[in-house]
């Protein structure tokens, strides 16, 4: 196991924890204390400006009565004299502002008197007017850039608003004030913090020392090593921990030996099934598989270990694992390719406690590739031999039935009508006659009469039947080397062979094409190959064409009255005498089947 580092280790984290919750409640107390004394010193820094601004308006108010229908600068020095008085130093500038024509008609600031007489464009002196309301607000200051505290206060007379009072006063000192509270409570802050941390550290060791003992036993007790105890270092909660650990040690040192010995009987078990078998836990991630289902999946045991079992089965798209938990039937896996068929049937077992708890999966894997590939041989066979015989019995049929009908009278056609049936009965009867030699050559029973043959003569004795026998235009070309070759075979069979496969190259072959045949010696085998320059077979079916029943052109092979069994015939006696059979073509251009019969030229030395 990978060691703790310090700054990773619980007792770095109790102390961080211990800071962490000071440090969170300094910063509550604090942000609520400040804001408190920040709204508290801001109240009644206003309270105070508002009682000598009404005081102001009573003044004015009073002095504006007085002077009604004077002139106007009798009315601003009467005016100028009150403001005089109540300018301070934490007042920047008072103005007096006339209520019917906006006009300023005083000002505290000796320094701005240019402005008297001028019209106002404060929008809270003209609010303050229209809604007869005081109108406040901090904002910064333009030319100082400090936050001040401005305020307009309707004045009255005869309960009508005759003018107003703007005041700017200077708030920039109660957030000074603010700023130095501030530092000091970060400095207690920070203190408590130091103090904090001290304490949190000492407060941990007795905390973390026992835990520190108990992952000591546990990475002792990975390492299978039961017989070391953590020290008990009082009764409290983590004593009795330490307590129950050094039972729990016991325990388990029983239930290992009790495991290892089932586990060891479970591995023997499975490693020497031939089935697959995989098991996942409740997740249906893996958790353990043996070498059979490992080589059926063609995967390695590494790389799908916790990996899910739906996505190594490659179910994803039809199953969830809830699905499998609840299958109760037998699942086909078709991990077939285009060149070679592979079926596994997988049969899902839910492994679960008494209280209905699922603990995970198990699944069985059979290959039933050749089961499959037989069943589907069987059915593809049923329906050829159907189709082949139904055929002809349904054209025999229909004639017989026009003869009976009176066509039979016909002098022209009942003879056609009669040549048609006999032709069709001909073909089916070789069709019964390839079908028993099919089946005979698949019972257990079928033995081969080999004799020692001179193979160069006997295939020109072939060939000679076939040209003499001929009446079509094709040209015989042998390529056979003039010399004895002696071949151990079943002169019947091999015959057979070479007459389905001479039939059919002749069959294909186009008026003056050619045919060509050829022998070859080559370790310790003799290949024989049969070439013709017909229409040829598609590259796709070439492996195709050894099956029974099959036919790259079907319309022209019944025409021609093949029954589609001769090549798989030939296959199995060639294979029957342990040899090979294969084909080659060229769209277009022709075919070439090939097939090779073990030679043994020592025999022939013995024959000499």
């Amino acid at each position: 196991m990978k060691k703790v580092g310090f700054f990773r280790s619980i007792h770095l984290k109790f102390v961080i924890i211990y800071v962490l919750l000071i440090l969170v409640a300094m910063q509550i107390i604090g942000v609520y204390f400040v804001r408190k004394l920040e709204d508290t010193l801001m109240t009644n820094y206003q309270n105070s400006l508002k009682q000598r601004v009404n005081m102001l308006v009573y003044d004015i108010e009073e002095e504006m009565d007085k002077e009604r229908g004077k002139q106007d600068a009798t009315k601003e020095e009467g005016i100028r004299k009150i403001l005089r008085d109540y300018k301070s130093s934490d007042i920047s500038e008072i103005r007096v502002i006339d209520g019917g024509s906006l006009r300023i008609i005083g000002t505290s600031d000796q320094n701005n008197q240019g402005i008297v007489g001028q019209r106002t464009t404060e929008l809270k002196i003209k609010r303050s007017i229209v809604v007869d309301k005081d109108e406040g607000d901090i904002v910064l200051d333009a030319k100082t850039g400090k936050r001040v505290w401005v305020q307009s206060t309707p004045i009255h007379s005869d309960k009508e608003v005759i003018g107003a009072v703007y005041l700017v006063a200077k708030v920039d000192n109660i957030f000074s004030q603010m700023k130095e509270i501030n530092k000091i409570l970060a400095t207690g802050t920070a203190l408590a913090l130091l103090f904090t941390a001290v304490l949190g550290t000492l407060l941990a060791q007795t905390i973390t020392r026992p835990i520190s003992d108990m992952k000591k036993q546990a990475l002792a007790m990975t390492r299978g090593n039961f017989s070391r105890k953590v020290k008990v270092y009082g009764y409290d909660e983590i004593g009795q921990l330490a307590l129950t650990f050094n039972n729990l040690t016991k325990k388990l040192q029983e239930a290992q030996a009790t495991t290892e010995g089932e586990k060891r009987k479970l591995s023997s078990v499975i490693s020497y099934m031939t089935d697959g078998v995989i098991a996942t836990d409740r997740k249906g991630r893996i958790i353990l598989v043996n070498d059979p289902a490992a080589q059926m999946l063609d995967v390695s045991r590494e790389t799908i270990l916790s990996a899910p079992i739906v996505s190594v089965l490659g179910l994803e798209e039809d199953y969830t694992l809830e699905d499998l938990l609840q299958e109760k039937e037998s699942v086909i896996l078709d991990y077939s390719t285009k060149n070679e068929p592979f079926i596994l049937r997988a049969n899902f077992s839910v492994i679960q406690k008494d209280s209905g708890f699922v603990n995970g999966l198990i699944a069985v894997l059979h290959d039933i590739t050749e089961q499959e590939k037989i069943d589907m041989e069987r059915r593809e066979f049923v329906a050829n031999v159907s189709h082949e015989l139904r055929t002809p019995l349904t054209t025999m049929r229909s004639y017989l039935e026009a003869l009976t009908d009176g066509a039979w009278k016909d002098e022209e056609i009942a003879p056609n009508f009669l040549q048609t049936a006999q032709t069709e009965t001909e073909r089916m009867i070789r069709l019964v006659n390839d079908l028993l030699q099919l089946s005979k050559m698949d019972s257990t029973d079928y033995h081969l009469s080999k004799e020692w043959v001179d193979f160069p003569v006997f295939f020109n004795r072939i060939i000679d039947r076939f040209e003499l026998t001929k009446n079509q235009n094709v040209t015989f070309i042998r390529k056979i080397p003039d010399k004895t070759t002696f071949v151990e075979l079943d002169e019947d069979k091999i015959t057979q062979v070479l007459d389905n496969i001479i039939s059919n190259a002749m069959k294909y072959s186009p008026e003056g094409g050619r045919i060509t045949f050829r022998t070859e010696e080559r370790d310790e085998q003799i290949i024989i190959s049969i070439s013709d320059e017909g229409v040829g077979i598609p590259k796709d079916n070439l492996k195709k064409i050894f099956d029974r029943f099959y036919r790259v052109d079907k319309a022209r092979t019944r025409k021609l009255g093949g029954t589609g069994l001769g090549l798989a015939i030939a296959k199995e006696m060639v294979n029957a005498h342990g040899g090979d059979i294969w084909a080659k073509s060229i769209e277009g251009k022709g075919t070439t089947i090939f097939f090779m019969l073990p030679y043994d030229s020592t025999a022939e030395d013995e024959w000499s």
